[in-house]
């Protein structure tokens, strides 16, 4: 039944790709991507209208709809993994860890996928279970691009409600020479989240930092920063 489930939205996403979206999206990644050549709102509308015949699965089944499709490496079934999966985000439990860490270390190859899985479903699971920041601090010191960027960008949503600052502060300590422009993007958008409640503190982490910190994580963590504190933050 996985099979059929996946090759029928798959099927469903070649019947409106364009060769013309194909390429266009390719170019927004410096990797080389698998894309059908979907667009954003039809993805969303498959995802939505596939998952009602679905909904009555357990969650354990969903899973592994979820699993396969993103073994598939499609960048539109991954989206849809994502969805599917956050679709259950009141069901996850501590065990689920090890299927997410899974996804993450074997199946994400590019930031759009990374972004959209840990900005949502890993974000509400370490919500729920905090003890698991551990983890993520695990992941900053990954040799892989995509395991450190998610260990950053799982914090996003709960930082920009000023949640896990000392947390989120200990990630960027991991990370803060990273030569990884990825890596640097991830926990510069980490921290620029967690400016929206802790403006100072950020701040202070910048500047304090700025010597070592790479250009492109500090203009990330300053964006939304009055052009004063941005200034001074820039001064070399």
């Amino acid at each position: 039944m996985k099979t059929d489930i996946t090759e029928s939205v798959k099927t469903a996403l070649e019947a409106v790709s364009t060769e013309q979206n194909r390429i266009s999206g390719k170019r927004y990644f410096k990797e080389e991507v698998a894309l059908i050549g979907v667009t954003t709102k039809d993805v969303k509308n498959i995802s939505k209208n596939y998952y009602r015949d679905i909904e009555h699965l357990s969650k354990s089944e969903i899973f592994d709809i979820c699993e396969e499709m993103w073994q598939t490496g499609c960048m539109e079934l991954s989206f849809i993994a994502c969805d599917w999966t956050y679709n259950r985000r009141n069901e996850f439990v501590e065990a689920d860890f090890v299927t997410f860490e899974r996804w993450v270390k074997n199946y994400i190859n590019n930031w759009a996928s990374c972004d959209t899985f840990c900005n949502h479903s890993m974000g509400d699971f370490i919500v729920k279970y905090p003890e698991f920041l551990a983890k993520l601090k695990e992941w900053a010191k990954s040799e892989n691009r995509w395991v450190k960027r998610a260990a950053a960008v799982s914090l996003i949503i709960p930082g920009k409600k000023g949640e896990f600052l000392s947390d989120i502060f200990g990630i960027a300590d991991i990370m803060l020479m990273d030569k990884d422009d990825m890596v640097q993007k991830g926990y510069g958008w980490m921290l620029k989240a967690a400016s929206h409640t802790h403006q100072k503190e950020v701040f202070d982490y910048v500047v304090r930092n700025k010597s070592v910190m790479p250009r492109t994580a500090l203009r990330y963590a300053i964006e939304k920063m009055p052009a004063d504190l941005k200034a001074e933050a820039m001064k070399k």
